[in-house]
C-alpha cells in the first residue's frame, strides 16, 4: 500500500494553524494527529520548519493547447503550476480550434491525462449557436462566455444569445465580463492615436460594470450559477456588495490587479502589463483587495495567459493581451502574509477551499481526513528573487521580474506523490481529471 507520513509540519487550515503529523494512504489523508508513529508509512517526510497547506487550485489558466503550443502547453503549464504549489487547475477554451463541443472536452481530458503533472478540469466555450453542445458537455467544469472580445475567436455579445445560454441547463457559467459595444465605441473614439497607456480607458470600468450587471441580471432571472471572472474595478466590487445573494453568484480576483497599477505598470513594463480586463489605477486595486478580505470576492485565480517576448514587442494595439502567473501566485501571496497584510488561513480560504467549493470539486481544497493528499510545503523564511529565464512556463518571463519575495513553496505533493521538489519533477505525469459534484446541477 502506498503511504506517506509527513512529520512535524505547521499545518494550515482556514480556521487556524498548528503543528501536526499527517498520514497519507492510497492518495488520501488517512489521519491527522499531534504525533503519528514513524513506522506508520512506507515513506516519511520530515517537514520541521515548513508550513503544510492544501495544494493551491488555480481556477483560470490558459495553457494554450491545442493550437498555440509555442506559448505554453499542458506539460509546461502543469510543471509551472507544480513549481508554484498549485495542484489543480481549470483551463479555458479559447484555443485553436476553440473547445466548444462535448467531444472537444473529452479530447482535452484524454490529452491532459498523458501530459499533466497536476490535476485538471476544462471549460467548454460558448458561441452564439452551440447551445446543444453546451448542454451535452457533462465533463466540463463550466461554461465560459466571453461577453467582450479577447484573445481568440470566442465572443457572445448579443443580449439575446447570452440570455438563451443562461436560460438553458444548470451548469455553472463563468463570464469574461466586458461589454463589447462600449469597447468598440472607445476604440473608435481613440482611433489611430490609441497607445498602450489608453488600454484601461478603451476597456473601461463602464464596460466591465455593464457586462457584470447583465450577467447578474440573467443569473437571478434564471437562478443560474454564475462566476464572474477576474474582477478589475471598484464599481464591480460595490455592485456585488449589493447584488450578490443566495450563494449562486461568486467572483474572483487576480493578484496582478492589486499588485500592479496604472499608469506605472505601463511605464515600467510596457506591453508585458497588457491584459484583458486591464491593469487599472490604484483605487481599483485597493477596492479589490478590500473586497477579497471582506468576502465580496470569493477566491483568487491567475488568468495565466502567456505570450512570447517577441509577440509582446509588437506595437500597440497589435500586442496580445495576457501574462503568465500560475507559478508566482502562491509566492506573491506568501510575501503578503510575511508583510502582515493577510494570514496563511486567508490564503487557504481564498486559494484552496473556495475554488473547490465554488466549482463542486470532490476531495479538493482541505487538509481533512478523506480528502485528496494534495499539499504545498512552504518555507516562509525563504527569500528569492523572481527572475526571467528561471521560470518553468514556456515563455519564461514574469511581470514580477526583479521582485524579491519572502515565502516559497519547496515541495508539492499530488495525491500523496511528490511532484515537485526544489526544482525537480520526480516521476511521470500523474495528473487526473478533477471530479465534480455540483449541487446546483442536481437542484
Amino acid at each position: 500500500m502506498n503511504s506517506l507520513l509527513i512529520r512535524r509540519a505547521e499545518v494550515v487550515t482556514s480556521s487556524g494553524v498548528g503543528i501536526a503529523d499527517v498520514l497519507v494512504e492510497e492518495g488520501r489523508i488517512a489521519k491527522i494527529a499531534s504525533e503519528i508513529p514513524s513506522g506508520s508509512a512506507s515513506e516519511t517526510l520530515d517537514a520541521s520548519g515548513l508550513v503544510l497547506m492544501p495544494g493551491v487550485i488555480d481556477p483560470q489558466v490558459h495553457f494554450r493547447e491545442p493550437g498555440m503550443t509555442w506559448k505554453e502547453d499542458l506539460e509546461s503549464g502543469s510543471k509551472a503550476a507544480a513549481a508554484g504549489g498549485v495542484t489543480a487547475f481549470l483551463d479555458m477554451p479559447n484555443t485553436k480550434p476553440p473547445c466548444v463541443t462535448a467531444q472537444g472536452i473529452r479530447d482535452k481530458l484524454a490529452l491532459a491525462a498523458t501530459k499533466c503533472r497536476v490535476d485538471f478540469g476544462f471549460f467548454v466555450g460558448a458561441t452564439p449557436d452551440n447551445l446543444e453542445e453546451l448542454l451535452q458537455s457533462k465533463e466540463a467544469c463550466g461554461i465560459k462566455i466571453f461577453m467582450g472580445s479577447s484573445t481568440g475567436t470566442l465572443l457572445v455579445n448579443r443580449r439575446e444569445d447570452i440570455e438563451r445560454i443562461f436560460a438553458s441547463g444548470k451548469k455553472l457559467i463563468a463570464v469574461h465580463a466586458e461589454d463589447d459595444d462600449i469597447i468598440n465605441a472607445n476604440k473608435a473614439a481613440f482611433g489611430d492615436k490609441a497607445k498602450l497607456s489608453d488600454h484601461p480607458s478603451i476597456r473601461s470600468p463602464e464596460a466591465a460594470l455593464k457586462a457584470t450587471a447583465l450577467a447578474v441580471e440573467f443569473s437571478k432571472k434564471y437562478h443560474r450559477r454564475l462566476h464572474v471572472l477576474h474582477l478589475t474595478t471598484e464599481e464591480e466590487v460595490r455592485f456585488l456588495e449589493k447584488e450578490k445573494q443566495g450563494g449562486f453568484i461568486s467572483s474572483e480576483v487576480c493578484p496582478q490587479h492589486f499588485l500592479l497599477q496604472a499608469p506605472e505598470a505601463y511605464q515600467t513594463l510596457g506591453a508585458f502589463a497588457q491584459m484583458n480586463p486591464p491593469i487599472r489605477e490604484a483605487r481599483h486595486g485597493a477596492a479589490l483587495w478590500e473586497g477579497l478580505k471582506c468576502g465580496v470576492i470569493d477566491c483568487m485565480a491567475t488568468d495565466h495567459a502567456p505570450h512570447t517576448k517577441e509577440e509582446k514587442a509588437k506595437p500597440y494595439p497589435a500586442t496580445p493581451s495576457g501574462m503568465p502567473g500560475v507559478e508566482t501566485l502562491l509566492p506573491v501571496m506568501l510575501d503578503r502574509v510575511n508583510q502582515g497584510l493577510c494570514s496563511l488561513s486567508d490564503l487557504v480560504r481564498w486559494m484552496c477551499e473556495a475554488p473547490a467549493r465554488l466549482y463542486g470539486m470532490v476531495g479538493k481544497g482541505k487538509i481533512e481526513v478523506g480528502f485528496d493528499a494534495d499539499f504545498a510545503l512552504v518555507d516562509m523564511k525563504a527569500s528569492r528573487k523572481v527572475e526571467n529565464g528561471k521560470l518553468h512556463t514556456k515563455v519564461n518571463w514574469s511581470p514580477y521580474d526583479g521582485r524579491t519575495l519572502k515565502g516559497w513553496p519547496v515541495i508539492t505533493v499530488l495525491r500523496g506523490q511528490v511532484v515537485f521538489r526544489e526544482g525537480e519533477f520526480p516521476g511521470q505525469p500523474a495528473g487526473k481529471p478533477i471530479r465534480f459534484e455540483a449541487p446546483w446541477e442536481k437542484a
